[in-house]
């Protein structure tokens, strides 16, 4: 990796080569023009130029076929970027089902990441080569921007949502990321690594130090550790096969049919009376305050481990009963309590 100022970045994954290409036409298409206004008004200038000063130019006679060429000729031009950007854009932001999910948080002013084995880095972000990798993110307090210039691809990181980006590197190294958004005094410093490495090299890395709870398993633990099953079982929807389905709430009194995905379950979490299920009582508490971003993207991983479940796990009741859930909505009743709800 060059650490000096470079005019173009190595094109180190797939989309560098498509972002380029159509960078290049853009450039040439603009330097056409701009020399060819140049010329016609210079040449204008001085073929129509008034010689005397009783002078009367001539009557002008319109072609139209040149008034159809100097809008159809452009309006192609635009129509060609429009489409070939548009499935650049279309492609970069479609992961595909296999790739790989890393998580990421931005704070003021580090880059938090968290590999699914529950590998953490800070400011560093090592993946293999010839891999599909999907980036989900989100931030504890401002907007940032998560910018791999080698890569070609940047995308804002907003708090309170989940925004994602994805790529498939293509030549071992190390290149540069940054926060492409200002986000406070040490904006600047809000740098880092991104390391490409052969997929033998990445496993090796991986196991190279202890890792923390995978982030649904860590997930699980804030699942059973705040008493959420107590309710999910009885008085609450399942969360089995809930994400990436179609979810029937009211919004504000008003029906309407939802996608559960990272955002619906994070706002469930956060402000559960923004949305609520059909046929459910509203009894679920705000955890807004109580969880981090990181411990909220860990209960999402475990949700979302349990899309391919039709019913959540049993959960033995303070009697040592063990209930399942029940496809019919329980009778509504007081809030149960939460023994084992702790301050994470």
């Amino acid at each position: 990796m060059d650490n000096g100022i470079q005019l173009f970045p190595p094109e180190a994954s797939t989309f560098a080569p498509q972002v380029d290409a159509l960078f290049l036409f853009l450039v040439a298409v603009t330097g056409f023009f701009a020399m060819l206004i140049f010329v016609l008004i210079v040449f204008f200038a001085l073929r129509y130029r008034r010689r005397r000063p009783d002078e009367r130019p001539e009557k002008t006679r319109s072609y139209m076929a040149l008034e159809l060429a100097w809008s159809i000729i452009p309006l192609a031009i635009t129509m060609v970027i429009f489409v070939w950007g548009a499935a650049i854009f279309y492609r970069s932001r479609t992961p595909p089902p296999d790739a790989e999910s890393i998580s990421v948080i931005g704070k003021q002013w580090m880059w938090k990441i968290q590999h699914q084995d529950g590998r953490r880095e800070i400011n560093e972000l090592h993946v293999p080569i010839d891999s599909h990798i999907v980036l989900e993110m989100t931030s504890q307090d401002v907007i940032h921007d998560f910018a791999i210039p080698a890569f070609r691809i940047k995308q804002d990181v907003i708090p309170g949502a989940y925004t994602r980006e994805w790529f498939i590197p293509t030549q071992v190294g190390q290149y540069h990321l940054f926060c492409d958004q200002y986000c406070g005094t040490n904006h600047a410093l809000m740098t880092g690594t991104v390391y490409v490495m052969e997929k033998k090299d990445y496993q090796q890395w991986l196991g190279g130090a202890p890792s923390e709870l995978p982030p649904r398993a860590a997930g699980e633990k804030l699942f059973n550790s705040y008493g959420c099953m107590a309710c999910h079982s009885t008085r609450a929807p399942s969360l089995g096969g809930v994400f990436g389905s179609q979810v029937s709430v009211t919004i504000d009194g008003s029906p309407a049919t939802i996608l559960a995905d990272e955002g619906y379950l994070r706002e469930s979490i956060v402000d559960p009376g923004a949305k609520i299920v059909k046929g459910y009582p509203n009894i679920m508490p705000s955890f807004r305050g109580q969880l981090s971003e990181e411990q909220i993207m860990d209960l999402i991983a475990y949700i979302k481990s349990l899309s391919g479940a039709a019913t959540m796990p049993s959960y033995s009741g303070p009697t040592g009963a063990t209930t399942q859930p029940d496809a019919t909505p329980p009778p509504i009743g007081d809030v149960p309590s939460f023994p084992n709800r702790v301050n994470p």
